[in-house]
């Protein structure tokens, strides 16, 4: 194989590279390196952490199952009225492992039971906000261990932020709950129990949802756009997920028999809403949205929200950034900045050591001089 020398070209670091042409046409083989990463990929597995949030009753449950075709709550306890006037948000999470094809993923989803069901709701969000920062503040002191290998992420990457199909728009509780969250988490808004919605009051939903939405300021989770070199099908597809956000779907684990198919869906007197028919809800593009766009869901969590929870943490432990021009979010989200992990634990630990390390000299210097003067007694009788 004779390499000819080619043109030289300048890399994206100003320097220059020259390339080279084979003019044999041979092979090296470096082309085959995405299929060693996928392969250490599929060996590895992959991790998901969702979060589902909004009130009781709006099929939360019933909608993941139906996503990954597994049942995450057999047991599942139901409060009555009653309890429901005075219960404060828990945090349950359930992690289970998918293999699909040779592919597995290792699926983790936070529920919040109890979130919206309190006569007083001003603070229930609270809670979830401590969760998401206790994963980051994990991560964080995992990230700066001696042992890196085996990091668990449990990072929320997503969160499905369900919205009543019985009111007029979003509720202030809503509002301030993806007001307080939008900096921290992927909010992607679901509009639950599309079927009690006729065509038109979808639509009608969904614009004054987003209008809100864009009034308040909310920043919610924005699929990327298609690369110009990505092929037509796929274009399509991303521009069809986008004008469906908010997603309105339904959820349902029971098998009904249509035409000779067996389907998931709800039976009514009038007929048969299909869970997986595109014109009877956003079922199939949630989950579309879900499965393409699972690896930038992860990229925007570790460059934005973790980023930004990281720098913060540099502020209150006082350690200078080594990436000051990462100022603001706008920024982080561009630059895809990486700032040192910095736990004020490690720095405890640090003075701690020092002063471990000060008792030892005075300790040493203590034996020295006792040493000294046992030589100095025995000179002194003779």
């Amino acid at each position: 194989m004779v390499l000819t020398s080619g043109e030289i070209t300048m890399s994206q670091s100003g320097e220059k590279v020259k390339q080279f042409a084979d003019s044999a046409g041979g092979y090296v083989g470096f082309a085959n390196l995405p299929n060693q990463v996928h392969r250490k990929s599929v060996k590895k597995g992959f991790e998901f952490t969702l979060m589902v949030v909004g009130e009781s009753g709006l099929g939360k449950s019933t909608l993941i199952n139906s996503l990954f075709l597994t049942d995450l709550y057999p047991e599942r306890y139901i409060p009555g009225a009653a309890e429901k006037i005075e219960r404060t948000v828990q945090i349950e999470a359930s992690t289970v492992e998918i293999e699909e094809r040779g592919v597995k993923l290792r699926l983790t989803v936070v529920d919040t039971p109890g979130y919206g069901d309190a006569i007083n709701s001003q603070d229930c969000f609270k809670t979830i906000i401590h969760y998401i920062d206790n994963q980051f503040e994990r991560y964080l002191h995992d990230e700066s261990g001696l042992n890196r290998r085996h990091i668990v992420d449990n990072r929320v990457h997503c969160c499905f932020y369900f919205i009543s199909p019985f009111g007029h728009g979003l509720k202030p509780l809503d509002v301030e709950f993806m007001k307080a969250l939008h900096s921290k988490v992927n909010i992607v808004p679901v509009i639950a129990k599309a079927d009690t919605l006729t065509l038109k009051e979808r639509e009608r939903l969904k614009r004054r949802v987003l209008d809100e939405i864009a009034e308040h300021g909310i920043r919610i989770y924005q699929l990327p756009d298609a690369d110009s070199d990505e092929d037509e099908e796929f274009k399509e597809q991303t521009r069809v997920l986008k004008a469906s956000i908010p997603f309105a779907v339904i959820g349902s684990n029971q098998l009904i028999e249509v035409k000779g198919k067996k389907i998931r869906g709800r039976l009514y007197p009038w007929g048969v809403v299909e869970v997986e028919n595109p014109e009877h809800n956003d079922f199939l593009k949630l989950r579309t949205m879900l499965v393409t766009h699972m690896q930038d869901l992860q990229e925007v969590t570790q460059d934005l929200h973790y980023e930004n929870f990281r720098s913060e943490r540099l502020k209150r432990t006082g350690r200078p950034s080594p990436n000051p021009s990462v100022k603001n979010e706008g920024e982080m989200n561009n630059s895809r900045g990486t700032l040192w992990p910095v736990e004020e634990e490690v720095v405890d630990k640090d003075r701690i050591l020092m002063q471990k390390e000060a008792e030892l000299r005075r300790m040493q210097e203590m034996i020295a001089q006792m040493q000294a003067q046992m030589r100095r007694k025995p000179a002194a009788d003779e």
